[in-house]
């Protein structure tokens, strides 16, 4: 991977979030470069998801600071957060399960100002990126494997020309080939000069992908710096990997 500029595409600052009168984030700090693929990782209810809804705008942080390359995103709507090239992939994938593939692939460039060649070269670098899209294109997105809903899911985030793209859950219930497989078409279009944020139950993975990482715990940021570096962290290892950890 080529080296990322050390410009800040967004930072976060005491970023405070929840639901409700329930808080759940609670002073976050946490900072992305262009170019970078960045991992967030934590066990189940640490807090990840709902940083993920925060920043795509689903929810409204209570305090901090979210700013993408200096400007504030706190406050907008998930519509303006997408028009600033942040687009969010959901754990679940959250598809149209009766609609066709090439239709789901579509609702993600809804909202897209240019003209219909662009958005079609877009689809077919969808379609080059995952051939097995194309293969399935006219079939209900609900009939296809997890696999396969997994890649019209990123597909879809990738129909709206995002500069960062963050993904919820990469390889939930996901076989390891699967997985390999998003790994390396993410890395592709990493290369290509996509930023990406990954959110992920699985450290190994997550800590392989990404050059940056932050642990996550209690709805604070515990760890932080870079991947293979923390893949060695005995704390992290204890934590996260079990019997690997010996």
């Amino acid at each position: 991977m080529d080296s990322p500029s050390p410009t800040p595409l967004l930072q976060l600052s005491d970023l405070q979030a929840g639901y409700g009168e329930i808080n759940v984030l609670w002073g976050v700090d946490l900072m992305l470069r262009q170019g970078e693929i960045t991992a967030l990782i934590g066990s189940n209810g640490a807090g990840k998801s709902t940083l993920m809804r925060a920043l795509s705008g689903l929810i409204t942080p209570t305090a901090g600071q979210m700013l993408w390359e200096g400007s504030e995103l706190r406050g907008l709507s998930p519509a303006q957060i997408l028009r600033h090239g942040i687009a969010h992939v959901p754990e679940g994938r959250r598809l149209f399960s009766a609609m066709n593939v090439e239709d789901n692939l579509l609702m993600g460039a809804y909202g897209r100002k240019q003209p219909r060649a662009v958005i079609a070269g877009d689809l077919q670098r969808v379609y080059g990126t995952f051939p097995k899209l194309y293969e399935r294109r006219k079939q209900a997105a609900g009939t296809m494997s997890g696999g396969e809903q997994q890649m019209c899911a990123i597909g879809r985030g990738m129909m709206s020309a995002p500069r960062l793209l963050m993904i919820d859950e990469l390889s939930l219930g996901l076989s390891p080939l699967l997985v390999e497989q998003l790994i390396e078409a993410l890395r592709v279009l990493n290369r290509e000069g996509l930023s990406i944020l990954v959110v992920e139950q699985d450290v190994v993975t997550a800590l392989e992908l990404s050059s940056t990482a932050y642990a996550m715990d209690m709805g604070k940021i515990v760890r932080s710096g870079d991947s293979s570096t923390l893949l060695h962290d005995p704390a992290i290892r204890k934590a996260y990997l079990g019997a690997l950890a010996a």
